[in-house]
Formats: structure tokens, C-alpha cells, sequence
């Protein structure tokens, strides 16, 4: 039988003095479980990944919402709009955006205290045509605002009208 002779060191002569390849391979085995072990375990959620009512601020309403407007007639179909909110650039604890309906932009700037959310709406950038005035509810994580939308000049066909704020799910 005719002897084999390779060019390649056999792999085990790169290993340190005591140490085999099983030894390796559990090591490596071991240290790739750590982190997924970490990951998928679910510990106590703290009070700051889900907020009360009043413990709501600017930062939990930055990110995108969808508001549903009570419909102005028995039968209509409610009003639906997209506000994307982001910090404010001159006043720190507040939030500035836009509010999309019916395919109109408008800029919208407010703030919560304590639970309670005001947004000032414009169309022209600089009178208030509405204002979004509501409360966090409790239990939400700070995701959920009822209150009411007032227009600045009513008609039959806009007029004030109950709202409901849900913030979306980012993209990750």
C-alpha cells in the first residue's frame, strides 16, 4: 500500500500541545451560542420601553401615526391621516412634523404634558387652521391618543371632530 503525502499540514499539527479538535469545536460551538442565548430571551420590560399615561413625552411621539377622524355624518366614512412627527428644532421638549388628509400637507407642532397632547396645525405655515387636543390612555405604552381635532373655521363638511392617534411600527 502506497503511502499518501500531502502538501497541506494535517490540521491537527496547527493545534496548540493538549488541545484536540473536539476541544476546539466545543469551544467554538459554546461561544457562538452566547449571544443567541442572550437575544432570545425575554426578561421584565421596564417602565421606560412602556411608558404611563402621564410618564409620556415628546420623544414617544416621534415617528409616524395614523389618526382616524370621526366622519362628520351618521353613514360617511371617517377621515384617515398620516402624521410623521420628529424633535423640534428650536424647542427641546416639543415635537414638529406634518399631518397628511385628504392630500393636503400641513405642518403640525405641539407637545404632551402629563399625558395630555396639543397639536397646533397650519396649512400656510403660519396660522393655526386646527389644533389636536387629547390624552395618552392608559395601558397604550404611550401608542394611543384620544381627544378631539378642532377646526379654526368650521364648515358642515370639516367640521371639529373625536380623533383617534395610533403611532405605527417603525422599519427595522
Amino acid at each position: 500500500m502506497a503511502k499518501h503525502h500531502s502538501t497541506y499540514p494535517h490540521p491537527c499539527s496547527a493545534l496548540p500541545p493538549g488541545r484536540s479538535v473536539w476541544s476546539i469545536a466545543a469551544l467554538l460551538i459554546a461561544i457562538s451560542a452566547c449571544p443567541t442565548s442572550a437575544i432570545g430571551q425575554k426578561g421584565p420590560q421596564s417602565t421606560a420601553a412602556c411608558p404611563t399615561a402621564a410618564d409620556t413625552d415628546h420623544q414617544h411621539l416621534q415617528g409616524q401615526w395614523r389618526a382616524e377622524l370621526q366622519a362628520p355624518a351618521p353613514g360617511d366614512q371617517p377621515t384617515t391621516a398620516t402624521l410623521q412627527l420628529g424633535p423640534h428644532p428650536e424647542l427641546a421638549q416639543s415635537v414638529r412634523g406634518t399631518v397628511v388628509r385628504g392630500g393636503t400637507t400641513a405642518q403640525v407642532s405641539g407637545d404632551v404634558d402629563g399625558g395630555d397632547l396639543t397639536l397646533e396645525e397650519s396649512i400656510n405655515g403660519t396660522n393655526i387652521s386646527a389644533t389636536w387636543t387629547g390624552q395618552v390612555v392608559d395601558g397604550s405604552c404611550g401608542k394611543e391618543i384620544r381627544g378631539t381635532w378642532n377646526n379654526a373655521h368650521p364648515t358642515p363638511t370639516t367640521p371639529s371632530a373625536p380623533f383617534v392617534l395610533r403611532k405605527q411600527a417603525a422599519w427595522q
